[in-house]
């Protein structure tokens, strides 16, 4: 049987790895935490926040929301309680789109 090759994905983030991830400050994070009720973190014993996959997964639509397409947070938020799945699309088709552009610009610098 072949050796297949499994995915490391941990199951908690902390929050400066969240920062990390889209390069702002912890503090972002946990003004965003207070700003938006679908970001519920789990806390350790030391009461450190611990995020899920899907904390970053919401964090992803605000982030995009709020800083790439200029909403106010109070926008965001509207934005938010619509339809979260066609929202999520648009942000799949949006990284995408940045992908082929960079190729692009890549392969043209190249000739």
């Amino acid at each position: 049987m072949p050796y297949k090759e499994f995915e490391d994905v941990k199951l908690y983030y902390s929050i400066s790895e969240v920062a990390d991830m889209f390069k702002v400050n912890a503090s972002l994070i946990r003004f965003w935490e207070k700003e938006f009720d679908i970001i519920k973190p789990a806390r350790n014993k030391k009461g450190n926040r611990m995020f899920t996959k899907e904390d970053v997964e919401n964090f992803k639509l605000i982030f995009h929301l709020v800083k790439e397409r200029g909403f106010t947070l109070d926008g965001a938020k509207g934005k938010l309680k619509g339809d979260k799945l066609e929202m999520a699309g648009q942000i799949d088709l949006h990284d995408s789109l940045k992908k082929v552009r960079s190729f692009l610009v890549e392969l043209k610098e190249t000739l």
